[in-house]
């Protein structure tokens, strides 16, 4: 079982910036789009900052000793320090924290969360 560590203070910064640019977009939108459209409205948000932000990243899994490239896809990589799923849905659910727990498997990343724009 993997142990998480605490953030380190410049990737904590990240994280706080990308939550505010989250709620941001939410606020400004509301509820009941695409994801899609969440994800391109924070990224702009974060690149309109000054913060390098990369979306649908291909990233591989390791299966077998062999790393394959499967179609896993990243929403968001900010400044390649930060992996951020964006969802748009009613609630949250265990999956979503179990795909983000996979792709931080991944030996090319170690931070990550989950941005998720609720409908009431």
């Amino acid at each position: 079982m993997k142990v998480f560590e605490p953030l380190p203070p410049d990737v904590e910064h990240l994280a706080k910036i990308v939550v505010d640019a989250a709620y941001k977009v939410h606020s400004s939108l509301g509820p009941g789009l695409l994801e899609s459209v969440y994800e391109t409205c924070l990224a702009h948000e974060l690149r309109k900052r000054g913060i390098a932000t990369e979306t649908q990243v291909a990233i591989p899994i390791v299966y077998d000793g062999i790393r394959l490239e499967a179609g896993l896809r990243i929403d968001l990589l900010v400044n390649k320090q930060l992996l951020v799923e964006v969802k748009a849905v009613e609630e949250m659910n265990r999956v979503f924290k179990a795909q983000v727990l996979t792709y931080l498997s991944s030996p090319d990343f170690d931070s990550g969360c989950s941005s998720t724009s609720t409908s009431p």
